[in-house]
């Protein structure tokens, strides 16, 4: 596997920036580059952490909270497969074992750290469909536990892609 090397003008593989980006940011298109995926992650995450807390504090309110679910659903699914094809750029490989905990000493691969993120998130999409039952493509793998393997990642990443594109050509 190449190792890309992140540019003003390609912070990610394939992707080139215009001019205008360029003069406008220069050499800081690199750490914007860096920046997609994890404002992508905050956001899909905090999404689901406001409908989950709005579910335990306002019980009885079925229907309110099933809209919410479901906003909370497109955001995981959309934020999982741009985090997914982002992945992609960068190879294939492995990912950090679950749980996992941050040392400073030894820092994690951004490419490593991106595949993580993406199976998080379409861990947490099965998880969704699993409880409120609202796949389209059926054959929902397991949730994610701790110490799950590199092959069930792939399986989580592999249905959310399924869902997404079902979700376009529905």
């Amino acid at each position: 596997m190449s190792v890309h090397r992140a540019s003003p003008g390609e912070p990610w593989p394939g992707w080139m920036t215009s001019r205008a980006a360029q003069a406008a940011y220069g050499e800081h298109l690199v750490r914007i580059g860096e920046l997609i995926p994890v404002l992508l992650f905050m956001h899909a995450r905090d999404r689901k952490d406001l409908a989950d807390a709005y579910r335990d504090s306002r019980p009885g309110l079925d229907v309110k909270l099933d809209l919410l679910a479901l906003d909370s659903r497109d955001d995981l699914l959309e934020t999982a497969a741009v985090l997914d094809a982002l992945a992609l750029c960068h190879g294939h490989g492995g990912y950090l074992p679950r749980p996992y905990k941050e040392d400073s000493r030894n820092p994690v691969p951004r490419d490593v750290e991106l595949r993580t993120d993406a199976s998080d998130l379409a861990g947490d999409l099965v998880a969704h469909d699993r409880e409120h039952k609202t796949s389209t493509t059926g054959a929902v793998p397991p949730p994610l536990k701790d110490g799950c393997s590199d092959a069930e990642r792939d399986a989580v990443r592999s249905y959310a892609r399924r869902e997404w594109i079902a979700s376009l050509e529905n």
